[in-house]
């Protein structure tokens, strides 16, 4: 028995398929579970919202109207395939539909058709409106549907179900087209060639460079100047062995800031009038003086 996926999973689960998703306002507590139970879940289910817009469209989903109260779905998937997610627990998206088809859906068998509208589906289904308007004109770009075959999957996959718990608002209730334009048959069979390999994750992102303190000059560096930078070279110095300190390093530049500094350009293989203790840009940038 399937039991709903906690707020946690549910996100987990969306971007460890790969998917760049939204928390919309208070999505995990925006819900109609005041109106029936929810669970066990069985499946998932795909509808267009028959709106356009990105933010109208999510904005109508996580309230609802005054006909239809919502949230009215647990995700909305955009055109460029960005998942904001709007509900959690019960959602009115799937309505009254088909016994026989849940029974199919629950055995992950070939759907048969929906003639009957007896079982609460809104207890029973996931639910993501994709946004498009319905009409058979309105394309479906590629973004789109990959986000709904990802979405579709990561769900599937948390559950450890195939792509046969998958279906479309028209497969359940008689008398919806939901979602046009594109087959369930072929979404089916998307969601199942993703399912037999691993998650597409996104790639880790890559520690930012260190970025370092630029040369200041070497009329910078005289006596009084007080300064995190000189505070931040000390400590360059000490690290590289060079440090000539009794106390410090600290932020005002003192002749122990030039002997140490000194001894760092003789470690470079500078002598006599370059090795005077003054910084050169030389050697400040082989030093990586850490920003401040």
């Amino acid at each position: 028995m399937a039991t709903f996926l906690t707020a946690d999973r549910l996100l987990k689960a969306l971007r460890d398929e790969g998917l760049t998703v939204v928390e919309h306002r208070s999505w995990r507590t925006n819900n109609r579970n005041h109106k029936g139970g929810i669970g066990p879940m069985h499946g998932v289910m795909i509808h267009h919202t028959v709106t356009s817009g990105t933010m109208s469209s999510v904005e109508l989903c996580y309230n609802g109207h005054s006909a239809l109260p919502g949230p009215l779905c647990h995700g909305v998937i955009a055109k460029d395939g960005t998942v904001y997610l709007v509900g959690h627990g019960r959602t009115n998206h799937a309505g009254l539909g088909d016994d026989d088809v849940l029974q199919a859906v629950i055995a992950e068998r070939e759907l048969p058709p929906d003639n009957e509208a007896n079982t609460d589906g809104n207890r029973h289904f996931y639910g993501f409106e994709a946004i498009n308007l319905g009409d058979g004109k309105d394309p479906w770009p590629a973004a789109q549907l990959l986000a709904i075959e990802r979405a579709a999957a990561a769900v599937c996959r948390a559950h450890g179900w195939s792509e046969r718990s998958v279906l479309g608002h028209l497969e359940w209730q008689p008398g919806k087209v939901d979602p046009r334009g594109f087959t369930m048959d072929s979404m089916r069979g998307r969601i199942g060639t993703r399912l037999d390999g691993e998650p597409e994750r996104p790639p880790a992102a890559k520690p930012p460079k260190p970025t370092y303190e630029p040369f200041p000059g070497a009329p910078f560096f005289k006596v009084g100047r007080n300064s995190a930078v000189v505070t931040a070279m000390g400590k360059r110095l000490v690290a590289e062995g060079c440090g000539r300190y009794s106390v410090g390093p600290g932020p005002r530049w003192s002749e122990a800031d030039r002997k140490s500094y000194a001894a760092w350009q003789r470690k470079l293989g500078y002598s006599g009038a370059d090795a005077d203790g003054i910084p050169g840009k030389t050697s400040w940038d082989r030093l990586r003086v850490p920003n401040v």
